[in-house]
């Protein structure tokens, strides 16, 4: 589902990622781990092509994205590839459903078969009856669940998560780490986790760990 071959990048003079070449098989669970600074939010925006390495080759569901245009990269992203972030960024003026169906909106998917989408995915939530409800209205658990309903919106290949539970309690980090893998199983999705925490690493099929800009091992 993922290639990554002769990964570098670099920020003026600091190189952040010194040559990192990864595979990811469809389906797979992977988490990133390692002590800050190591390149993990990096790597994930390039994989995510949120950014573009200054050597190498990105190839994700058999495209090398690094050969589109930003026009076709743009929509490439948005079919393929859904993301959660530590903060959730729910946007504070839409209701539950209207967030989940924003990314449907940008692909060009007409309000009702978003809206049936979107419904189907907040059930899978448990959180029917907050569909009209904003981001303020939520539990801390409540909009991280909805993040996660709109990364899936457009049903892509790969789901992108930066420390998705670091901003959540204990008992809402142990139903966030549940929910990836219901998820896994049942839509298929490929999850690739930047993560602090031991617990979710320790739950995923497969944990890479990264240290100074390289990959330490790959088991």
């Amino acid at each position: 589902m993922i290639q990554l071959r002769n990964i570098t990048k670099s920020f003026g003079a600091l190189q952040v990622l010194k040559g990192i070449d990864l595979d990811i098989e469809q389906g797979e669970v992977v988490s990133i781990v390692g002590p800050s600074g190591a390149g993990k939010t990096t790597l994930l925006q390039i994989m995510g092509t949120l950014d573009k390495p200054d050597t190498g080759e990105v190839n994700i569901a058999g495209t090398n994205v690094l050969t589109l245009s930003q026009k076709k990269l743009a929509q490439f992203r948005n079919r393929h590839i859904g993301f959660v972030f530590q903060f959730h960024q729910l946007l504070p003026e839409f209701t539950a459903l209207e967030n989940i169906m924003i990314p449907a909106f940008i692909g060009g998917v007409g309000r009702r078969e978003a809206r049936e989408r979107a419904t189907e995915l907040l059930s899978f939530m448990g959180l029917e009856e907050r569909a009209d409800h904003k981001p303020n209205e939520l539990s801390g658990g409540e909009k991280q669940r909805v993040a996660v309903a709109r990364a899936l919106m457009n049903k892509p290949d790969v789901v992108m998560a930066d420390e998705p539970s670091g901003s959540l309690d204990s008992q809402n980090k142990e139903g966030l780490h549940k929910l990836f893998f219901d998820l896994r199983d049942r839509y298929g999705q490929t999850f690739v986790i930047v993560t602090h925490d031991e617990a979710l690493a320790a739950m995923t099929d497969r944990t890479i760990h990264m240290i100074d800009g390289r990959l330490t091992d790959n088991i």
